[in-house]
């Protein structure tokens, strides 16, 4: 986790609390989760953030967050904006791999030494978390006065600057801690910054760079121009941010401004051109998300009025109000219980990246209350540990197939749409088993994880393609996780437990498959029943539906010749797949 170094003086003049001493302020700071990890020899302290509270990676959001604490400030603030002066024009150059930039015009900002350390320090802690090392987003802060804008365009209104892309020799520039012109390739293989940075931008057919009309001054993202370096004379700033992810590089422009805007600086908008559409940055618009009351004293196991949890949320930053008709007057100050029918709308800050989930409320209220003001107590019912109903099912079936002579085998979860879907001859979408809407990773690691699977079948085939060299018979089954998308459940995740199973050898055929299944429900004193189907993964005529109890829960035959081809296995294969929760009495 980032360790952020905090100057404990500035810390005491941004909070307006100069009789607080240094262990006050660790003992203060402990309470909102900020652990003290010890001193610099500049007598910094440093303490130790969680990955979640982004906007506390400088003195000025910690700075925030104690006046929040200590009561002196209270509910959402935004900052003021002036009207935009200042286009950012995406040209259609710019690299694909990084199309997207924002920004902001920052004027007024007083610097000195410390904030202006202040200010790298923070930059750079966005690079290393929500940026990843600048290869998601990347943040640059110029000299506005060094900057000229206007003539880039000729329909162009006040000031513009141009993000586009070039050749990696197109175009010259002095860099940061230089002293003479480089090309953008000779910047990755001379400077030393361009060096760390390279891999980021190696795979680029041109380099992502931005113009004023003087001419190039950031190569982003690896490093500004010196024309543009900032100092503590410098009163008005450009911040331009570009990266991958839109989302990503407005919040962390927000965690900038925000900052600077604690110095007394003053933001003004800019205006981003894509060329289709055109968008006004920052983008400070409050969001609003939900918690009941009910889970509010669950979780924390402290009984509230509404207006108690209403105070919290805004000693925690945030706004809140009732949202239903039975606790409307919990604005009013009349005391009322809440119940389980309560619910409050919570406006959040746009610096705060990290509530996503009603939870991350609940973890607000409890901070806010404090943590160590939780009275500990027994649960009302008492328990006594053991394995889950499910988990002795699991374990059940596993032995019983064991017994029957499969190997039991553990795949991952995840798997890609081809597996799923091409290489096993099902389309998504479709009601056959394994052809439901799949639920997508959003930000996969490696291509051959893009989904959750749908089924456990193409698990077991890719195994028995991975294991072609060796001995046959090969008999596989597993019993594990498969998920789908659908709405009608909470979280849009349908999760269940299948059981499926393959046997390759010379005369598999539909009847062995069948057998095992016989054997299996035999085992969990179930009824059986196999009415012939169809299914795109299995020989037409050798594939039956699996009915438990009278209720259809899977399929069993013959893997289709276009699947066996497609995995390369020269051998024919029967194989099964039910929902484990049939057996189940």
């Amino acid at each position: 986790m980032p360790v952020v170094d905090i100057d404990p003086d500035e810390l005491r003049e941004l909070t307006g609390h100069d009789e607080k001493d240094d262990e006050e302020l660790k003992s203060d700071l402990f309470g909102l989760g900020l652990e003290f990890e010890g001193e610099t020899e500049d007598g910094l302290l440093q303490f130790e953030f969680g990955p979640d509270r982004l906007d506390r990676l400088s003195v000025e959001g910690v700075a925030r967050s104690l006046r929040y604490h200590y009561g002196d400030d209270r509910g959402v603030r935004v900052p003021d904006t002036n009207d935009p002066d200042f286009t950012y024009v995406v040209d259609e150059d710019v690299p694909d791999e990084r199309p997207y930039v924002t920004g902001a015009i920052v004027r007024g900002v007083d610097l000195d030494e410390r904030s202006l350390d202040s200010l790298i320090q923070l930059q750079e802690k966005l690079h290393a978390t929500m940026g990843r090392k600048r290869a998601k987003g990347a943040i640059g802060i110029h000299d506005l006065v060094a900057i000229k804008g206007e003539v880039l365009r000729e329909d162009a209104s006040g000031n513009s600057i141009t993000y586009t892309g070039i050749e990696p020799d197109d175009d010259t520039f002095v860099p940061l801690d230089s002293d003479r012109e480089l090309t953008p390739a000779e910047v990755l293989e001379e400077h030393p910054t361009g060096e760390t940075y390279a891999d980021i931008v190696a795979d680029y057919d041109r380099y992502p760079a931005i113009y004023d009309e003087l001419g190039l001054f950031s190569f982003p993202p690896v490093i500004n121009g010196r024309r543009t370096e900032v100092s503590t004379d410098s009163t008005d700033l450009l911040v331009e941010l570009t990266g991958t992810d839109q989302w990503t590089i407005d919040r962390m422009c927000n965690i900038i401004c925000y900052a600077l805007s604690a110095r007394g600086a003053t933001i003004e908008e800019v205006e981003i051109e894509y060329g289709d559409r055109t968008l006004v940055r920052p983008d400070f618009e409050v969001e609003t998300k939900s918690v009941s009351h009910d889970r509010i004293e669950t979780m924390l196991g402290v009984d509230f009025e509404p207006r108690e949890v209403i105070d919290l949320f805004e000693r925690s930053g945030l706004d809140a109000v009732v949202a239903d008709d039975e606790g409307a007057n919990a604005d009013e100050g009349e005391s009322g219980d809440g119940d389980a029918a309560t619910t409050y709308d919570v406006s959040i800050p746009p610096y705060r990246v990290d509530v996503l989930h009603p939870l991350d409320l609940v973890d607000d209220v409890g901070r806010a209350y404090g943590f160590d003001e939780i009275e500990p107590r027994y649960p009302d019912i008492g328990t006594v540990g053991g394995r889950h109903e499910r988990s002795r099912l699991e374990a059940a079936t596993r032995n019983t197939l064991t017994g029957l002579g499969f190997e039991d085998l553990l795949n991952f979860h995840m798997t890609s749409e081809e597996e799923a879907y091409d290489r096993m001859n099902v389309e998504a979408g479709t009601e056959y088993l394994g052809g439901g809407e799949p639920v997508e990773i959003t930000e996969p690691y490696s291509e051959d994880y893009t989904i959750l699977r749908q089924w456990a079948l193409p698990s077991l085939v890719m195994v028995l393609e991975n294991n072609t060299h060796r001995a046959y018979p090969q008999d596989l089954a597993e019993v594990g996780l498969v998920a789908e998308r659908d709405d009608d459940v909470n979280t849009r995740v349908r999760e269940r437990r299948h059981v499926a199973g393959v046997l390759a050898r010379h005369d598999a055929t539909y009847e062995d498959a069948k057998a095992r299944l016989q054997a299996i429900c035999r085992d969990f004193d179930v009824d059986l029943a196999t009415p012939p189907t169809d299914h795109p993964s299995f020989i037409d005529g050798r594939v039956a539906a699996v009915e438990i109890d009278g209720e259809a829960v899977g399929v069993v035959g013959e893997l289709h010749p276009r699947v066996l081809v497609e995995h390369d296995l020269e051998l024919p294969v029967a194989a099964f797949e039910f929902e484990l929760d049939a057996l189940a009495d």
